[in-house]
């Protein structure tokens, strides 16, 4: 393995250059296919700091940028992770961490019965026409192989979320009983000094707990279900636990980025924090380095055999959300990673990169909340609420998966306004349930109710008037849906007649786990606006993650993955971790691919 920088160096920026500069001549196809686009282009004729020559170089340290360099070095290939931020993680780091990899070595040993014919079935159906059979084969093919090394090169372990129902059991090939799986507890202090620079998560795990993302739909019902109870109690040992023997416990999107990190401290693979992209490098038609900046000067770090980009998506660029996506729109609803401006996305774009799914995004129901928008599950599938539009109708089943809810958002707007739609709980809901992080009769923050985010009234017509709403639609629709909840039946929109719908709800609710009347004062109402985790439109690739253009040729020496390419599931979603799975199985492919060219 050769490099004329050294891999196992660790600091977060490069050592500044010495005094030569080397003049580095760019070919002029990639400029000219980005010029023709009417976009800046491409670096083709620079007088930059050489700041290093390895054989790969991968964008953006999230879950798709750190296994596609795991992979890499472990192949034989010097490789070095240049990052925006001044934190690894990206958004997978604030994520729960749920991960979709159908017939993986955990699930098949928790016993689940999967099997290939059985995910191809189903993705199949869950994607459509819209993505190539091969792409999704090599999802399928590959993600398995990219479970079984990260564990044999890590001190990555994970979980089976047993009950966490794919998104569409009912299609061909889904699993009731699902194919999710979140890393396991992980120690921080394996990173040391490094764990200071771990991107923080969404939303902070209880202090004194450790808890998995598969606890939250218990931990929701601890003071009204036995299994709750028992389950808060078991968080508590944990964390307890891991005091006595002076840990530092992290789980979810933590521990996953942190056990990347760390198997990318064992390979020497170094990682350049506040390094973020400018431009991809291009000669002869190749991608061979990038240009990045640090303390504002631009830089050149050169690849002997590929680029990866695992940047993330645009969700924070304001610009590219109103060219590409639907009004309204705009940056305040995302949970994603502040530093997910498409930074990779246009770069690519400038190297003659197609670009695909610009329209969609990872969706979700959120509540925008003053601090920042509270990405909604559990709360509006819980029994005893339900969503109204302008009118103060319902329009979705509540309880569908939650890209689905902001699509049917979306496509309705025009023509029965539902942005902002707004859910409506009364205060028996209040009484059983947890609510983000508010426990339970507590009362919540006046700064939600000073933003407008929430409403309280002890009438329905006076909650309806703060809402903007009208009072006899919405008396008429909560009448409806009680009586509907009261036959355990949602013949309207068929809340519970899926498995999934089931997940987050309260199984001592009978006859239907989903649906409760709305009956004790005083109501409550939350703004639900059009929420996601990120993009999932980039730049469009093949089934070896390679670049593509419009006319369907590969852009040599350039690799996507993760929310910088468009995503193998299409418009859809198969079930929790569909956005980390494909983004972890990609990089993998991307490094091999590198791997293999440079050997064959």
């Amino acid at each position: 393995m050769s490099t004329s920088a050294d891999p196992a160096r660790r600091t977060e920026t490069p050592a500044a250059p010495g005094p030569s500069r080397r003049r580095v001549l760019g070919a002029a196809t990639g400029a000219g296919l980005a010029l023709a686009a009417g976009l800046p282009g491409v670096t083709e004729a620079a007088d930059l700091p050489l700041l290093g020559t390895y054989d790969v170089v991968v964008i953006g340290s999230g879950a798709a940028g750190m296994t596609a360099a795991l992979t890499a070095a472990k192949q034989g290939l010097s490789c070095v992770v240049v990052e925006k931020a001044a934190t690894f993680g990206g958004s997978a780091a604030r994520s729960g961490a749920g991960i979709w990899i159908p017939n993986n070595p955990v699930i098949l040993a928790a016993g689940v019965p999967d099997t290939p014919a059985k995910a191809a079935t189903y993705l199949a159906a869950v994607v459509g026409s819209g993505v190539s059979a091969d792409r999704q084969q090599a999802f399928l093919g590959n993600g398995p192989a990219m479970i079984s090394f990260v564990m044999a090169n890590s001190p990555l372990r994970f979980r089976w979320m047993e009950g966490y129902s794919d998104y569409y059991p009912e299609l061909p090939g889904g699993l009731p009983n699902g194919r999710s799986m979140e890393p396991d507890q992980l120690d921080g202090n394996i990173l040391g000094a490094e764990l200071a620079h771990l991107n923080p998560p969404y939303m902070a795990v209880p202090s004194g707990m450790v808890v998995f993302s598969a606890d939250y739909k218990w931990l929701t019902l601890s003071l009204v279900s036995v299994k709750g109870a028992a389950v808060a109690t078991e968080c508590l040992a944990r964390g307890t636990k891991a005091a006595l023997l002076g840990q530092k416990p992290l789980t979810m999107g933590q521990s996953l980025a942190a056990g990347l990190r760390a198997g990318l401290l064992a390979a020497q693979v170094p990682v350049w924090l506040n390094t973020p992209l400018s431009d991809l490098y291009v000669e002869s038609g190749a991608v061979t380095g990038a240009v990045v900046t640090q303390n504002g000067v631009s830089g050149l770090v050169r690849a002997r055999r590929g680029v990866i980009v695992g940047s993330g998506g645009f969700e924070h660029n304001a610009a590219m959300r109103a060219q590409y996506q639907q009004q309204p729109i705009g940056t305040a609803w995302t949970v994603g990673a502040k530093e997910n401006t498409g930074d990779g996305i246009r770069a690519g774009q400038r190297a003659g990169a197609a670009l695909d799914l610009m329209d969609d995004a990872w969706w979700g129901p959120a509540i925008p909340l003053p601090d920042e928008p509270y990405f909604c599950l559990a709360e509006r599938t819980l029994p005893g609420g339900l969503l109204v539009n302008a009118a103060g109708a319902r329009f979705v089943n509540e309880a569908a998966p939650y890209s689905d809810v902001v699509h049917t958002m979306y496509e309705r707007d025009a023509a029965a306004p539902d942005i902002p739609a707004w859910l409506i709980v009364d205060q028996n809901y209040r009484n059983r349930y947890l609510f983000k992080d508010v426990a339970p009769t507590f009362t919540f923050p006046d700064a939600w109710y000073t933003s407008g985010a929430a409403c309280k009234a002890w009438t329905l017509d006076a909650l309806a008037t703060a809402i903007g709403v009208p009072a006899a639609a919405l008396r008429t629709t909560v009448s409806r849906f009680n009586g509907l909840a009261q036959n355990g039946k949602d013949t309207d929109f068929h809340r519970g007649d899926s498995v999934y719908d089931h997940y987050y709800t309260d199984p001592a609710i009978l006859p239907n786990s989903c649906l409760a009347p709305l009956w004790l004062a005083p109501y409550y109402a939350f703004k639900i606006v059009p929420g996601d985790l990120g993009t999932k439109g980039g730049m469009r690739t093949d089934a070896r993650a390679r670049v593509l253009r419009s006319d369907g040729t590969v852009i040599p020496g350039l690799y996507a993955a993760g929310n910088a390419s468009a995503a193998v599931m299409g418009h859809s979603y198969a079930g929790a971790g569909s956005t980390i799975g494909p983004a972890m199985t990609f990089g993998y492919i991307a490094a091999l691919d590198i791997a293999a060219g440079a050997t064959g």
